[in-house]
């Protein structure tokens, strides 16, 4: 799965903001200090987080950020997207006919890994940025592995 840096931070600086926020904005400056993040990285995750309508800034002394609407209608697949950032677990273009070898083909494991990236995106969508901060991921696991399975995954996590 490709997954860059720009979506990783986007989620943490997003629940970070969900987690920090309250009545008053949040300053990019104290999200990048704990977090560990750029500042001007932020910036420019945070200007396409505000086009994409998830955070709202409030200018002047005090000012920073705030989020858009509630963390529990935040989906982390909606931060992802906000940021350009596809989720691909294929070489291929995303909606192409080609495949990615160089007779155009596609590789005999395309289906496999295409199956993947839908789970990953649904499972992204299932989580909202309410369930990173209250950090109930592990309760997600376990409800999409209702037969013991989760286990395992908690496990290997």
């Amino acid at each position: 799965m490709k997954l860059s840096t720009k979506g990783r931070y986007a989620v943490m600086a997003m629940a970070d903001l969900g987690t920090h926020a309250g009545a008053r904005p949040v300053s990019l400056a104290d999200v990048a200090q704990r977090q560990e993040i750029s500042l001007s990285y932020l910036e420019q995750l945070f200007g396409k987080l505000r086009k994409g309508g998830l955070v709202k800034s409030v200018r002047g002394p005090g000012g920073g950020y705030l989020l858009a609407r509630g963390a529990g209608d935040i989906r982390v697949s909606d931060i992802i997207m906000a940021v350009d950032e596809p989720i691909s677990t294929t070489r291929c273009s995303a909606g192409s006919p080609a495949g990615c070898h160089s007779d155009k083909g596609r590789c005999l494991t395309h289906e496999l890994w295409e199956a993947l990236g839908r789970q990953i995106y649904l499972f992204l969508s299932s989580v909202s940025l309410a369930d990173v901060c209250e950090r109930r991921i592990l309760l997600r696991g376990a409800e999409m592995f209702p037969h013991g399975d989760g286990d395992a995954v908690a496990a290997a996590q």
